[in-house]
């Protein structure tokens, strides 16, 4: 006998299933860097910025954590904060729908950022695609290899902003350059404070991260030390990018209470970290201010 026909309900369920592996949450966090670099160098609203914003907020963040959900499927089975906002339990038989997907849905947006982009815009493309890709896929697997996984995973969301600079013609100057650098290192420090909550299951599952290698309290100041000198390094830009500085204070203050935090007490870290997905938001609403303030100066 064939099988039956999946309904439409277990498709739609499927469906929604893939979309939240994209962590809708956090879309905003790459499609923000892109559409505010792009906005203040081209200084209008065109075709490019839609579209190049629409890929960054929903198709990049599908290939991202898409293509991560299915490759860590195994391990996401023993890790208890899989299986909601921060991070979908996908189950196998959709896993090769959540890669054709981020693939289909990705390639259209790709084609077009080429056809209307340039050498430089070409050249960060392709370092931010192949940085998604790169993270979770079999044999690279960066994720794994300590330090540079921060690395990377802070490539994910600096190189949109880098993108929409590049598509936008902008120059390189010393303020873009020291903003991009303080960028990356809030981006290392979030993702190497995020790993230490895993540090169990990730150990259990024979998965190497920055925190499973220094542990969790070197790894929690190493974060702090990095929000730090990303705040100092914004004093150093032009007006009025030193507003900037204060986007690092309340990061610095959720992580400081687990400044002696232990390997067995790792977990306890989630409730900062909980409260960072919260923050993102608010220093996103302050970031918007800022950069309504340098674009009428």
């Amino acid at each position: 006998m064939s099988a039956a026909a999946p309904s439409s309900s277990s498709i739609g369920r499927d469906i929604a299933q893939i979309v939240l592996s994209s962590r809708p949450i956090s879309w905003i966090n790459t499609a923000f860097p892109f559409a505010a670099a792009y906005l203040l160098t081209a200084r209008e609203i065109d075709l490019t910025l839609v579209i190049g914003t629409l890929y960054f907020l929903i198709p990049y963040n599908l290939a991202m954590y898409g293509i991560n959900d299915v490759f860590d499927y195994a391990s996401d089975l023993a890790n208890p904060r899989k299986g909601g906002i921060e991070g979908a339990l996908l189950a196998p038989r959709i896993h090769r729908a959540t890669l054709w997907a981020a693939a289909a849905t990705n390639l259209p947006f790709l084609v077009y950022l080429v056809v209307v982009g340039n050498p430089a815009s070409w050249l960060w493309l392709a370092v931010s695609v192949f940085a998604v890709i790169a993270y979770s896929a079999p044999v690279l697997r960066f994720k794994e290899r300590p330090f540079l996984d921060s690395v990377t995973s802070s490539t994910h969301f600096v190189s949109p902003a880098v993108v929409g600079l590049a598509l936008a013609g902008a120059p390189v100057t010393a303020g873009a350059v020291i903003t991009l650098g303080a960028f990356f290192l809030w981006g290392m420090a979030a993702h190497a404070f995020g790993a230490v909550q895993d540090i169990g299951p990730d150990r259990e599952a024979g998965i190497s991260s920055i925190a499973t290698v220094i542990g969790a309290r070197s790894t929690v100041r190493l974060s702090l030390s990095l929000w730090v000198v990303a705040g100092v390094a914004m004093l150093l830009t032009p007006w009025p990018g030193p507003l900037a500085a204060v986007l690092a204070l309340p990061y610095v203050v959720n992580a400081a209470p687990w400044w002696n935090v232990t390997d067995e007490t790792s977990a306890s870290t989630n409730r900062a970290w909980r409260r960072f997905i919260a923050l993102n938001y608010f220093a996103g609403f302050l970031a918007t201010m800022i950069l309504i303030l340098a674009w009428v100066s």
